[in-house]
């Protein structure tokens, strides 16, 4: 039989996320377990960008849903599931919390636009916040504040996926760049996903661009606001994700925002740099 946590640990080192490298300097059942929720994530995240027909992508994540049904009733079958089931206990995460991860991902089979900034944080808060609840429960925190703090931060990591990811989601005939806001920038949905709206109307679609930047900066700036100091320490994971997010928005900023074109990244060797020197610095 497939060894739950070692499947969860394949898994998220063959992702190559930047969260990988965010784990590596937590004490071995923490990182057992941040490494459990994040192939959860990884799982349900797959069934929709990897399943072409809707109908079954709602199928298997009918199927998600029953198994964490079947999580808290002690009989989980996946192996990500039997890995949960370490976790659910001693750090305190609801079957609720897991349940709107997969709420989250339901949206991208229902809406492929978003009308406004509002509507987009629902979405954001479902696939993300919840997920950095639960994160900052499993890093260990003293002080509620902290939760304040971690469910922004998950905001600010979806609103670098979503920036990052422009030109990749339009090809697949998503936009999550709100409606509203391309409208004031002369734009509209159809020229992203026809990748359009850089060569015709570079200077609109990069202050757009740099507008969504700025916000997500903004977010991590109030996350950080919120986040006790006797927690720091504890949230390290957090803090080392949020300084490599940073430097990539710094980068897409720094490269005329071409992300329609362009999907840029930072390199195993500078995540692990960003990684050890925010961890000496504590």
């Amino acid at each position: 039989m497939t060894d739950p946590h070692q499947y969860c640990q394949d898994k998220a080192a063959a992702s190559g996320s930047s969260f990988y490298y965010s784990f590596l300097f937590l004490p071995p059942e923490r990182r057992r377990a941040i490494t459990a929720l994040y192939a959860y994530c990884r799982e349900v995240d797959d069934v929709v960008d990897e399943c072409t027909d809707p109908g079954v992508a709602r199928t298997k994540l009918a199927w998600w849903r029953d198994e964490v049904t079947r999580l808290y009733d002690g009989r989980p079958q996946h192996p990500v599931a039997r890995a949960l089931a370490d976790v659910i206990g001693p750090y305190a995460i609801t079957r609720d919390q897991l349940l709107t991860v997969i709420d989250g991902m339901a949206m991208d089979l229902e809406y492929n636009r978003y009308p406004d900034f509002d509507t987009l944080k629902l979405y954001c808060h479902r696939v993300a916040g919840v997920v950095g609840l639960m994160s900052a429960r499993i890093f260990g925190y003293t002080d509620a504040r902290t939760l304040e703090y971690a469910a922004d931060l998950g905001l600010a990591f979806q609103l670098t996926n979503i920036i990052r990811d422009v030109g990749e989601d339009a090809r697949r005939n998503r936009v999550y760049l709100p409606l509203d806001e391309l409208a004031k920038a002369g734009l509209d949905a159809a020229q992203i996903v026809h990748g359009n709206a850089q060569q015709q109307h570079s200077a609109a679609f990069r202050q757009l661009m740099e507008q969504q930047v700025a916000r997500a900066l903004a977010t991590y700036d109030r996350a950080f606001t919120q986040l006790p100091k006797q927690d720091r320490k504890a949230q390290i994971p957090g803090i080392i994700m949020a300084a490599i997010y940073r430097t990539l928005l710094e980068e897409i900023r720094a490269d005329g925002c071409r992300v329609l074109t362009h999907r840029t990244s930072l390199t195993p060797v500078r995540k692990l740099w960003i990684a050890w020197k925010t961890w000496l610095k504590g």
